[in-house]
């Protein structure tokens, strides 16, 4: 019966300086960050690709072919 008020206490006493410690941290503003790299990825970069182009030239070469993928799409 012993072990077990001394778990007790062990288990409380580390729970108590998890709080302490998220406590401090969340007073320094650890946990504030909007902009993080999870978010950032979400977010459109300012680099824009250009894109080419079809000129009718490849066009008549696909023939019925390119109907088809105009009706697919």
């Amino acid at each position: 019966m012993d072990i077990l008020y001394l778990m007790i206490l062990c288990s409380v006493s580390l729970a108590a300086v998890f709080l302490v410690v998220f406590i401090v941290y969340a007073r320094k503003g650890q946990f504030e960050d909007d902009e993080s790299p999870a978010v950032r990825i979400l977010f459109d970069s300012d680099e824009i690709k250009e894109e080419n182009p079809v000129s009718s030239n490849e066009n008549d070469k696909k023939g019925d072919n390119n109907k088809f993928e105009e009706k697919s799409e």
